[in-house]
């Protein structure tokens, strides 16, 4: 049972704050701040807007903190949010990991309730679309909340090495976790460091037409990053490139392992993509994502299981609307959740 944790009120003033303090969005406003100062995803139909590293979204659902089959980490962060067909992998992901003999998945960041750039960490994650799974297994006993803000993931590589990974560190179970991931359709790319790239091209045998999906990429060692396309619904989401075919056991990957990727670049360090970009920067829908209302219901946040991150209480199910073809929102993903207080996506596979 995940222990139940005090809530402050400073940590109470500090969200409502961040609920009422919002305002239509200029042009010239730095789009991180905004977007990381929301608390709640929008009342709006599923949609994704721009690129994955470019872009934002509305009506996203919540990954709940616990599950039976995975961990949310670092839930301060508030980042366990996504569009309902990513929250709906992840958690069926989670399912199937554990059927194939993994404990369960520690899951890292997904995306800002309405996505977005984020004051800190990654240029992508801002459609909804991305998430990051710990190589670390889940634990017999959840972690406390307390404790998923401290403890930290377990790298692959050698330490002290970039390009080297420990044998000894290396386990059949991880191509195993890998393939699952790469199995569903929808998924489009797996980011992984270069030597876990590297490792796989060394020792899958069989089929390997799913690592055509497994892309080497800078860090990534001590989790992978899994990216799903868009979705129907989001004619505003801009797709990325093929991967082509072949299991990217080639030049490709051989580039890794030269100096190139790891020389510092040359000149004056250019800052952050995430540092600079203002709305104007973002599809204009993103103005309007932001300036939507978060659902009626959300309005008297509660708190999930006792932590101190706020989640959007779901609607009675008598209140529930009834989907009207004609109406805006008819593809509204939030649905009724009692037990654990959330938006989830509708319906819930396997369930």
């Amino acid at each position: 049972m995940v222990r139940r944790t005090t809530l402050t009120a400073a940590v109470l003033a500090t969200f409502w704050a961040g609920v009422l303090a919002t305002g239509p969005a200029a042009a010239s406003d730095l789009a991180k701040d905004l977007f990381g100062a929301e608390k709640l995803p929008s009342a709006a139909a599923p949609q994704s807007f721009g690129f994955y590293s470019k872009g934002c979204f509305g009506g996203g659902v919540g990954l709940p903190l616990t599950g039976p089959t995975w961990e949310v980490m670092r839930p301060s962060r508030n980042r366990n949010w996504g569009h309902p067909a990513m929250i709906a992998l992840l958690e069926k992901f989670s399912r199937d990991a554990v059927a194939d003999g993994w404990p369960g998945l520690l899951v890292g960041d997904i995306s800002q309730p309405r996505g977005g750039p984020m004051r800190t960490g990654h240029a992508s994650h801002q459609i909804g679309l991305d998430a990051d799974i710990w190589f670390s297994p889940m634990p017999s006993t959840p972690y406390s909340l307390a404790g998923r803000e401290k403890i930290g993931a377990r790298s692959l590589l050698e330490p002290g090495t970039t390009h080297v990974l420990d044998d000894k560190r290396w386990d059949p179970v991880y191509a195993r976790l890998l393939k699952r991931a790469a199995s569903y359709p929808e998924v489009e790319r797996i980011f992984v460091n270069p030597a876990i790239k590297k490792k796989l091209c060394e020792t899958v045998v069989g089929d390997r037409a799913w690592m055509n999906k497994v892309r080497p990429f800078w860090g990534h060692d001590e989790h992978f990053h899994v990216r799903i396309g868009c979705q129907p619904g989001s004619p505003g989401c801009k797709p990325q490139q093929s991967t082509g075919r072949g299991d990217g056991c080639d030049k490709s990957l051989a580039w890794w392992f030269t100096d190139e990727p790891w020389r510092p670049a040359k000149g004056p360090a250019k800052p952050r993509a995430r540092d600079i970009m203002t709305m104007a920067s973002l599809p204009q829908a993103c103005r309007a994502v932001l300036d939507a209302p978060s659902p009626p219901s959300a309005q008297a946040a509660i708190f999930n299981g006792g932590s101190s991150m706020p989640v959007a209480a779901a609607a009675p199910a008598e209140a529930a609307p009834v989907p009207d073809a004609g109406a805006p929102f008819a593809a509204n993903a939030f649905a009724e959740t009692p037990k654990i207080g959330v938006p989830l996506p509708r319906p819930r596979p396997g369930s």
